[in-house]
């Protein structure tokens, strides 16, 4: 007896960390994924095989415990004397939705392993009860796009708004790793608190967010990539004033841009992490992500908008 389940990757276009507030974000899964598979054992054990960037699951690991925790837990699951493995080609790393990939295929890979039969909204349930071992309070997104597949319109609240935008056909981006781990629960609370102190400052920014979200779904429905670049730019301006970007993703960012990207940001929770840049075309994917391999930095070229 045996269960499997999988786990899309994601990035996010527009609004982590703002997403935390209400203010719409818009994220999409990547051609890359997480596999779980569960075989019958004597004891819970968790075997994770993923690649990573290096030191990342040894950081996360009481995370990951508290989160399969969790996810049993809501699923209401006794049995605990399995064995969950962990692979697929999604590298272990901030920013690109590793947790919430993971999170997503092991509730999948339990609903099949004990017969469950849990449709997807109850699979993006389990998942952001996981998420909740990784992050304290996650806004959802990440789970919601790695359950979904796609590019997902995602806006906090009780219920959450969760759309599908479908636009004229997939995108080229290239992801750049900064090889830096990081803990977004830290990252979240810096927000929050520098947001505590400054308010009229945070309130105005946090504003520019929620009026930059809606023009990016206009220009992305409409496939106006320049204008995507320019707010994805934007964006990246923004979350700098917020404090959650580096110098090693600035750093990235702007070679990106240079090598001629559309547009360029941090993307996930930041402080290390991954960057995107927008590359339509192989030509340009190509040539940024080539740029970025110069400096030694690992890069993934995927899409964005296709329907996985």
């Amino acid at each position: 007896m045996t269960g499997k389940g999988i786990g899309f990757g994601k990035v996010i276009l527009f609004n982590e960390h703002f997403v935390v507030y209400n203010i719409p974000a818009i994220a999409s899964a990547i051609g890359t994924k997480t596999l779980a598979s569960i075989k019958p054992a004597e004891k819970l054990i968790l075997v994770d095989d993923r690649k990573e960037t290096p030191g990342y699951k040894k950081e996360k690991l009481d995370q990951q415990k508290e989160s399969l925790k969790r996810i049993m837990d809501a699923a209401g699951i006794e049995n605990r004397e399995i064995k969950i493995a962990l692979t697929g080609d999604l590298v272990a790393s901030s920013g690109v939705g590793a947790s919430a990939a993971s999170c997503v295929a092991i509730a999948r890979a339990l609903s099949d392993y004990f017969d469950l039969g849990f449709p997807d909204e109850k699979i993006n349930e389990l998942a952001y009860e996981g998420e909740k071992g990784y992050h304290g309070t996650p806004s959802g997104i990440d789970n919601t796009a790695a359950t979904y597949g796609g590019l997902v319109w995602f806006k906090k609240g009780k219920p959450n708004i969760i759309e599908r935008l479908n636009i004229q056909s997939p995108v080229e981006i290239v992801i750049a790793n900064t090889g830096i781990v990081a803990d977004t629960s830290r990252v979240v609370a810096g927000v929050r608190e520098r947001k505590n102190k400054n308010p009229e400052k945070y309130n105005k920014i946090f504003n520019e967010a929620e009026k930059l979200a809606y023009d990016a779904r206009k220009a992305l429905e409409r496939f106006d990539l320049k204008t995507v670049g320019a707010l994805m730019n934007e964006n990246h301006r923004l979350l700098q004033e917020i404090g959650v970007s580096c110098k090693e993703l600035d750093f990235l960012v702007d070679l990106a841009r240079d090598n001629g990207a559309y547009g360029a940001k941090l993307t996930g929770g930041g402080a290390g992490g991954n960057m995107v840049a927008l590359t339509p075309g192989k030509e340009l994917q190509e040539r940024i992500a080539s740029a970025m391999e110069k400096e030694e930095f690992k890069v993934l070229r995927t899409t964005i908008g296709g329907i996985i």
